[in-house]
This record gives structure tokens, sequence and C-alpha cells, in this order.
């Protein structure tokens, strides 16, 4: 439950933000609702798709083995520890949403132009990886001649996670929305913080944990394939 809201919640701060900047005077209309619609798209497609993906399924392995080291109440111990921590890194991440939404000045001249176009870019590039690697990888794990096996194929040879780089490209972009003023660049920390936990934190290195033990040649395909950024396959070792 806690992961289809992540992708949906973020919805909901970019709507909020752009009515409280309304309420208060404050902001440009385009500049919001475009952010809106920005993070509306990608959250509500991530939202679906782990929705669809955890249908029938029983407990996330690694929310599973945080409840197993509660001393008192399960329930509490997940509210401290996944649901407290994951609000708090939802508002940080989020802060460049807000302050976009809160932002004076015109989207069309020419610096706020330029950051702007190269902030849907960047963002679109991120919405790509993301929703054809999650696609990719749904494909291949529906086919029972697959089971044990290591996806590399599309995207997935290129970078062992299209799916996390895509993410950190998505957050990079709408941080760039923001980037048209110094107050956007107060709070660069939020995409580099969805990026390290992406790459070192929670994302990549836990799922690799989990594969390493349950899909054969996993440890080839690491050799071969980039970690994160997607790069030419190298030539496979003797």
């Amino acid at each position: 439950m806690v992961d289809i809201v992540w992708g949906a919640g973020f919805t909901v701060v970019a709507v909020l933000s752009v009515l409280l900047a309304a309420a208060h005077g404050v902001g440009n209309p385009g500049r919001g609702w475009l952010v809106v619609v920005l993070t509306g798209v990608w959250g509500l497609r991530l939202a679906v798709h782990i929705a669809r993906r955890n249908a029938g399924r029983g407990e996330d392995p690694r929310y599973a083995d945080i409840a197993a080291r509660a001393a008192g109440s399960p329930a509490a111990h997940l509210y401290r520890r996944v649901y407290l921590v994951q609000a708090a890194a939802m508002w940080v991440v989020s802060l460049p949403l807000q302050v976009a939404a809160h932002q004076e000045g015109p989207l069309t001249s020419g610096w706020a132009l330029l950051v702007m176009v190269l902030g849907i870019l960047l963002w679109a590039v991120g919405l790509f990886f993301e929703a054809v690697g999650d696609a990719q990888l749904a494909r291949f794990t529906a086919d029972p001649a697959n089971a044990g096996r290591v996806n590399d194929r599309g995207l997935w040879r290129y970078t062992r996670h299209p799916n996390y780089f895509g993410d950190a490209c998505v957050w990079w972009g709408l941080f760039l929305l923001s980037a048209r003023h110094w107050s956007g660049w107060v709070f660069v920390c939020a995409p580099a913080l969805m990026t390290w936990t992406l790459a070192r934190g929670t994302g990549a290195p836990l799922t690799e944990k989990r594969m390493a033990t349950s899909r054969r040649g996993y440890a080839e395909y690491v050799q071969r394939t980039s970690g994160f950024v997607p790069l030419p396959p190298r030539a496979r070792r003797r």
C-alpha cells in the first residue's frame, strides 16, 4: 500500500502547492499546472503499475523483514520505520515542486524557457526509461519459460535498473522547472537525495541483493551490464 501511495502522493502535493499559491496570490499558474501535469503523469502511472504488479501477492520482502525485527507492536514499528520515514522523504523530495508553484516570472523569457524545455526533455527521457523498463520486465516475468532467469533484453541490456535511472531523470527534470530562480537551487538536495536513494540507498542495492540469490547467471549479468547509467554492455570475460 505504501508503495502505491508513493507516486500518487506527489501528485497530491503538486496540486495542493498550486492551490495554496493561488490562494495567496503568488506564483505563475502556467508553471504550477505544468508541474502538476508532469508529476501526475509520472506518479499516477507508477501507482497503477505497482498496484497491478502487486495484486494477489504477499507482503513485500523488504517490509516483511522490517516487521520481523519489531520488538513490540509490528504495526507501530512499521509506522515509525516505513510510513513516517516515507512521509519525510516525500516532503523533502517534493520541495522543488512546492517552490516552482510559488515562483513568479514568465515562462517564455530566454533563460526561463530554456530551463523549462530542458526540464521537460529530461522528464520525458526519464518517463520513457521507467515506463518501458517496467513493461519489458513485466512481459519477461510473465513468461513461465523465464522463471529464475535474468532479464537482459531491451533497456535491461544497457542498465541493470532502467526504471530507477528513469526515476532519477524524472526528478532532475522536475527540479529544473524551479531552477530559473535561486530559490529553486536552494533545494537541489531533493533530486540528489532521490538519486542517492535509488542508486545507493534502498533502491538498487536491495534489489540486487535479492536478485543475486534468486536469479541464475546474475553475477555474469552484473559483470557486463552498467549498474545505473545506460551504457553499451561490456565484453564478457573468459
